[in-house]
Order: C-alpha cells, then structure tokens, then sequence
C-alpha cells in the first residue's frame, strides 16, 4: 500500500508562489510515476502535472505550462509542485497521485492507483 500526504496549500494573492509538497510512504518511491491533479467548487478534476519515475520527463497542462514546475526527490521519497504567478482560477484542492505506470496512461486507464487527501490553494485576486 502506498500512502500521500501533501502539504503546503494555503492563502496567497494574485501574482504569488505557492510550493505543495506530497510526502509518499509504503513502497519504493523511485517505482512510482508521480502527478497533480486539482478541482475547483463545481468543476471535474483536472490534470496539471506529470513526473517520470527518474523525474526526466515531466507534463504540464497548457494551463499551467511556463508557470508550474513539478519536480521529486527520491532520496526524501517526496513530489513537489512549484506554483509561480497563480492566478485566483488556480484556486481549487490540489491532489497528489502515484502509479507504476507513466499518468499519462493511468489517465486513461481509470485515473491514477494512489491519491492523497488533497490540500487546499486560494489565490484572491
């Protein structure tokens, strides 16, 4: 069993930087295929960001490409979601997600096997 815990949402306006964490336990961390996902009040869950196992390829939703940078740590068996000039439609539940396949293909496959609690982002304008 793999568990995800994230971290790091908050509070912040317009223009802003937020970093979400997402500490993974439980099984081999360098194994997993890591992603964000978020949902706004209302809206489906989306797609946002994508890292390979060895973190050489990375996914951006157009959305966010040029101003979010995920990146991971498989010493510290942690994900990162570097989130720079957020805009308040970024507000949403930010979730972190694992699986041994690439998520891309989990995608389309029935989502991703693994997925935190989810931590909350606000940007006010």
């Amino acid at each position: 069993q793999v568990q995800l815990v994230e971290s790091g949402g908050g509070l912040v306006q317009a223009g802003g930087s937020l970093r979400l964490s997402c500490a993974v336990s439980g099984r081999t961390f360098s194994s997993y295929a890591m992603g964000w996902f978020r949902q706004a009040p209302g809206k489906e869950r989306e797609f946002v960001a994508a890292i390979s196992w060895s973190g050489g390829l990375t996914y951006y939703a157009d959305s966010v490409k040029g101003r979010f940078t995920i990146s991971r740590d498989n010493v510290k068996n942690t994900v990162y979601l570097q989130m720079n000039s957020l805009k308040p439609e970024d507000t949403a539940v930010y979730y972190c997600a694992a699986d041994m396949r690439p998520i891309t293909t989990a995608q389309r496959m029935g989502g991703p096997a693994y997925w935190g609690q989810g931590t909350q982002v606000t940007v006010s304008s």
